[in-house]
């Protein structure tokens, strides 16, 4: 079973998959997972591998079931499947090991493919120095000691207990932060593979045991579905099962001219503009252009799914629909990132809120920044018109778990929680809009202005890279704007193994539309020296708490799963800057940022997965990150903004409390947490001064 594929494995799988055809039921090949990968190319030693394996499985041991504990905490109200002897799907999660499985495989896998390098080449000297005797000791200490001979073990040689108690000291290590940072990554990466990694039935052996299932409600899929409706396929041309050849008839059928590369290493396509990105910039300027009749080429390296395609399926849902396969962190490895990367960018995977911006900011950006249309009433028509195409509603009828919670400790506390607005109809009721809306319901570019800008014949390029945007001479000099150089166009490679030319797109007019990660190190290939490029970067960070609610609690209690109804409903605003607000986690994202005390700890909150509801502070930042280069950016918290979000997870930890949560806590590496029965006030006090 394998969660990603290598370069090598997408590419034959994607043009396989294209080369399919749409007549078929069920979600998208792409999109569903189980296929084994052929070969690994991460390259690490055996012996590495080795260390690696006993990592994994010291972080995801087998373990026995304790069934008399298991009972007694189901019939107090735990919440889960059970606990009682002959509950099959129990015994398998306990017994399950992240060190029998492809587990190590794949974690070393994403070391190498998607980390950055840094983290990946810290990893890879850790594994080396453990696969070593005196290595083992210098980062073991006495754990690592026998009384026989050689009296010293390497780490995959160590007794099970002792390498657990050696990631323990590991996970809190002050003296050496990174060997600290090594084990997260790894603690991460195992963690979420362990839980997204799917078999040919597109089922996790272990989600039966957490009370995990994939929700079924996409839109019109039945047994006789052989040609889902895909609104832009009289526009997309999906180059990834195209040859050199077909690529080039495929878009002289769409009307563009083209121009087979002879000797030169590139094809040559001609339009009115060219679009880089299809998400909320770039699918509103298609449609705009393409209306005005100009001849529109968009450009997007991901790919085109539709509400039938989607799976919801955690692990290629994020390798397909996410930049990075949604590992895209900070260069310190603190902040984790989350931006579209399919046709519809961030429109096709957000969590549904459509917040206006606020009259306050509009000002700001007015004033001091001296962008004077944000204070225009043309602003203001822009976002009805906006909210209008997307069909933003204002209100919910049914809230998910989550929302529920939020909703009822505000009310209990005397807080306000505001209903949030979503691009979708008001009985959307659809927890993994985060990896497609698989109803069709949540509206994005991808089924709004693309649809417009199709319909008026821009043509749509997915699985294509832009390189670099093509800068000349203005003749005679200085054009009009008194610039030197003009863009006439751009570079861009096909991910496809079958074209083996660039395609150089000329046109009058070129956009960048890839977002505040993607355009800096665009703009830097192209030859752009401005220093500003990159800089002022703002992320909105946020710090979760979490509460759990048992199942069979007294009142108050709140049915449903963490993982149902509308990812974002309810919000509270603790101040200007800062909001609480629930977050879209799968098993896989929930055990990736869960503190790891130890195994048997880590199954047990597992274990109550679907019952655990998280809320999150998020903050407007005053700090400011940078871009390096793709796939790299820096990114700290100001002084300020550390305190901004240290008051929202104490309001946020308060308001779970007050909503009846059994036990509460924060994703500290030490694990704090309070268990909530019979708790005084003072003790609640002295608890929330602990966050920090």
């Amino acid at each position: 079973m394998a969660v990603v594929q290598g370069e090598e494995g997408r590419k034959e799988e994607s043009a396989a998959a294209a080369a399919a055809g749409r007549s078929r039921t069920g979600p998208h090949p792409l999109l569903r997972g189980g296929a084994r990968r052929d070969k690994y190319t991460h390259g690490m030693h055996p012996a590495q591998m080795e260390a690696l394996r006993a990592m994994c499985g010291a972080l995801i041991p087998s373990l026995p079931v304790d069934h008399e504990e298991e009972g007694a905490r189901h019939g107090a109200g735990d919440g889960g499947r059970g606990g009682r002897p002959g509950d099959k799907d129990l015994e398998r999660f306990y017994l399950a090991s992240a060190a029998d499985s492809a587990t190590p495989d794949e974690v070393a896998e994403l070391l190498v493919t998607r980390c950055v390098w840094e983290a990946g080449a810290l990893a890879w000297v850790v594994l080396w120095v453990l696969s070593t005797r005196v290595g083992t000791l210098l980062l073991c200490g006495r754990q690592c000691l026998s009384g026989e001979l050689p009296f010293v073990r390497r780490f995959a040689d160590m007794p099970a207990p002792r390498r657990e108690a050696a990631l323990q000291r590991w996970s809190s290590a002050r003296w050496l932060f990174p060997l600290r940072l090594a084990f997260a990554i790894v603690k991460i990466l195992c963690h979420y593979v362990f839980y997204t990694m799917v078999n040919e039935n597109l089922e996790n052996p272990y989600w039966k045991a957490i009370g995990y299932r994939v929700e079924e409600q996409r839109k019109d899929r039945t047994e006789s579905t052989t040609s889902p409706s895909r609104p832009l396929d009289n526009g997309v041309v999906e180059t990834r099962a195209l040859t050199d050849s077909t690529l080039l008839r495929s878009l002289a059928a769409k009307g563009l001219v083209v121009k087979p590369g002879a000797a030169e290493a590139h094809h040559t396509v001609q339009c009115d503009a060219v679009i880089v990105g299809s998400g909320c910039g770039g699918g509103v300027a298609a449609a705009v252009l393409a209306s005005a009749g100009y001849k529109v080429v968009v450009v997007e390296k991901g790919e085109y799914f539709t509400a039938e395609d989607y799976s919801s399926i955690e692990g290629p849902s994020m390798e397909r629909l996410f930049e990075n396969g949604g590992i895209f962190c900070t260069s310190n490895v603190t902040t984790l990132i989350f931006t579209g990367a399919t046709v519809g960018g961030g429109s096709a995977v957000n969590w549904s809120a459509s917040i206006r911006t606020p009259a306050d900011v509009m000002q700001e950006w007015a004033r001091e920044h001296g962008l004077p249309v944000f204070a225009s009433p043309g602003y203001v028509e822009a976002m009805d018109a906006v909210c209008a195409r997307l069909n933003v509603t204002a209100g919910c009828r049914e809230e998910g778990f989550q929302n529920k919670i939020v909703r009822s400790g505000c009310e209990a506390l005397g807080l306000p929680a505001a209903a949030v607005p979503r691009n979708s109809s008001e009985g959307h009721f659809c927890g993994s809009c985060n990896f497609g809306c698989p109803t069709g319901d949540k509206k994005g570019t991808d089924t709004t202005w693309l649809v417009d800008a199709v319909e008026r014949g821009a043509v749509i390029l997915t699985g294509c890279k832009a390189e670099r945007f093509i800068l000349e001479s203005n003749a005679g000099g200085r054009g009009e704007n008194g610039r030197s150089k003009k863009c006439v166009g751009l570079l861009a490679t096909c991910i496809s193994n079958g074209i083996t030319r660039k395609l150089r797109i000329e046109a009058k007019v070129s956009i960048s539309a890839c977002g505040a990660l993607m355009t800096p190190p665009l703009l830097r290939n192209s030859g752009l020296k401005n220093r500003q490029i990159g800089r002022n970067l703002h992320l909105h960070p946020v710090s979760m708490a979490w509460g759990y609610f048992p199942e069979n609690a007294p009142e108050p209690h709140l049915p449903g799963k963490c993982y149902e109804g509308g990812i974002i409903t309810c919000m509270h605003r603790v101040t200007e800057r800062t909001i609480i607000e629930t977050p879209a986690l799968g098993p896989g994202a929930f055990a990736a940022i869960v503190p790891w005390e130890s195994g048997r700890d880590m199954k047990e909150r597992m274990r109550r997965y679907s019952r655990t509801a998280h809320a999150f502070a998020l903050v407007r930042d005053s700090g400011a990150g940078f871009v390096d280069g793709e796939g790299r950016l820096r990114f700290t918290l100001s002084p300020d903004d550390t305190e901004e979000l240290r008051h929202g997870l104490r309001r946020a930890l308060r308001i779970l409390v007050a909503a009846g949560a059994a036990e509460v806590g924060t994703h500290r590496s030490d694990g704090l947490r309070l268990r909530c029965k019979g708790i005084r006030d003072e003790d609640l006090e002295a608890f929330l001064d602990e966050c920090k």
